[in-house]
């Protein structure tokens, strides 16, 4: 049985609740299925909102044709949807975390990553996969943190974004601190052992030590016993997010939030044992028809012809009623509850939080099943919203293209004198 909730929904999991219902729509995770089975790994990508910023022929002539071979085989595992379920997000609309370099996959200096834009680029929420070719190399389109990032990585954890491995979710999403970061010392110094450090809030961390009194022991985690010099601490290994914290899809089982079938499948599926039987549905979705009081009777607001109409009203009647409006009269109320629906509808939520995570697609279906196909957008806060949305795609398309760069932004201005000044610091 799932728990109650006494105080409501922790602000945390009702933000992972809206990204589990919004992030990673039912229709990209079944494109994506389909393309990867028929060995579509870039269509796959393209479902995804992944731009692939790699060329295997080009890597085969730089690193060789085993690389090239073993970077293959990871590609055709991927599965695009499964990554952006997984990648970290940031509190409080749930967007990925912005400017990330994440490493997939290892093959020596060489590293398989996905990076995040920056979020005065994060229109569309794309992502773009890339191989970081070791220090002192940049990406092919410019990125403020191209390097693989030590806190944020996935080489180590594999079925957050190989469909093969995914039914190792279930163990991992139990595993201590001791299990992940015996992985972890494993493949950053080769020995089992040793110190690392654990994040803790936004600025400070935690250093542990992993030991075990003998060889017939399990591995534990204690703090070290001496405090270490700064420089020695910066150096150690830290433990990855995706080990350091509770999986979210967890929490939302065990609190009644979510059901497994409104997960990933590959989720759902090693998680289908996991506790929970819970779901809030998604409420999101307009329904029709409406109904409204109109002058002593119960009206039908519904869609007719592709917008939305009063289909109780004669049509001659409607026009002279949209004529006294024009004209500054009061309209019927069927007319004022269509015109409300126009510019601020109850399904405005859902439409922003698709627009939000870059499913503009599914935000038109929303509004043309809520307006109609035919409809035409009146000056409010949905229209507001979907141009927002078109004005971040086009920044976020600046990006891709190289053309946005902050200090493109900088207009000098005269100072007295003759001579100039920047209208906002350099970034």
């Amino acid at each position: 049985m799932a728990p109650h909730l006494v105080n409501g929904i922790p602000t945390r999991l009702s933000m992972w609740q809206r990204v589990r219902a919004y992030a990673v729509p039912p229709s990209m995770i079944e494109t994506c299925t389909a393309r990867r089975a028929a060995g579509d790994w870039a269509g796959a990508c393209a479902a995804a909102r992944v731009d692939v910023d790699l060329d295997l022929r080009a890597v085969r002539r730089r690193h060789g044709l085993e690389l090239t071979r073993r970077l293959r085989a990871d590609l055709r595992c991927l599965a695009p949807d499964l990554l952006r379920w997984h990648l970290p997000r940031i509190a409080p609309d749930g967007r990925l975390r912005p400017a990330l370099t994440v490493a997939l996959a290892r093959y020596g200096p060489l590293r398989l990553v996905v990076r995040t834009p920056p979020s005065r680029a994060d229109g569309g929420q794309r992502l773009s996969l890339a191989l970081w070719e070791g220090p002192g190399t940049g990406p092919v389109r410019p990125h403020p943190h191209p390097y693989p990032a030590r806190r944020f990585r996935f080489d180590l954890h594999r079925h957050l974004w190989d469909a093969g491995r995914a039914p190792d979710l279930a163990v991992r999403a139990e595993a201590g601190w001791a299990a992940e970061a015996e992985l972890l010392l494993r493949a950053e110094q080769g020995s089992p052992r040793g110190a690392f450090t654990v994040r803790r809030g936004a600025r400070g961390h935690e250093v542990l030590e992993l030991l075990a009194p003998d060889d017939s022991h399990a591995p534990v985690c204690r703090p070290v016993r001496e405090a270490l010099p700064a420089q020695v601490v910066a150096a150690l290994p830290v433990l990855p997010e995706a080990a350091a914290r509770p999986l979210p899809d967890l929490e939302l089982l065990r609190a009644g939030l979510v059901s497994v079938d409104r997960l990933h499948p590959l989720v759902g599926a090693a998680l289908r044992d996991a506790g929970g039987a819970g779901g809030v549905p998604d409420a999101g979705d307009p329904g029709d028809p409406h109904r409204v009081e109109c002058r002593g009777e119960v009206h039908r607001i519904a869609l007719r012809d592709g917008v939305l109409s009063a289909v109780d009203h004669d049509p001659d009647q409607l026009r002279r009623e949209e004529l006294l409006v024009a004209l500054g009269g009061p309209g019927l109320p069927c007319l004022r509850a269509i015109d409300a629906v126009h510019r601020s509808p109850e399904a405005l939520p859902a439409v922003r939080e698709r627009l939000l995570h870059g499913d503009g697609g599914g935000a038109i279906r929303v509004v043309e099943g809520l307006l109609g196909a035919g409809a035409v957008l009146r000056d409010g806060a949905l229209r507001d919203e979907l141009e927002s949305a078109a004005g971040r795609l086009v920044d976020s398309g600046l990006f891709r293209a190289g053309l946005d760069s902050p200090r493109s932004r900088v207009v000098p201005r005269p100072r007295p004198g003759g001579r100039f000044s920047r209208s906002s610091p350099r970034p």
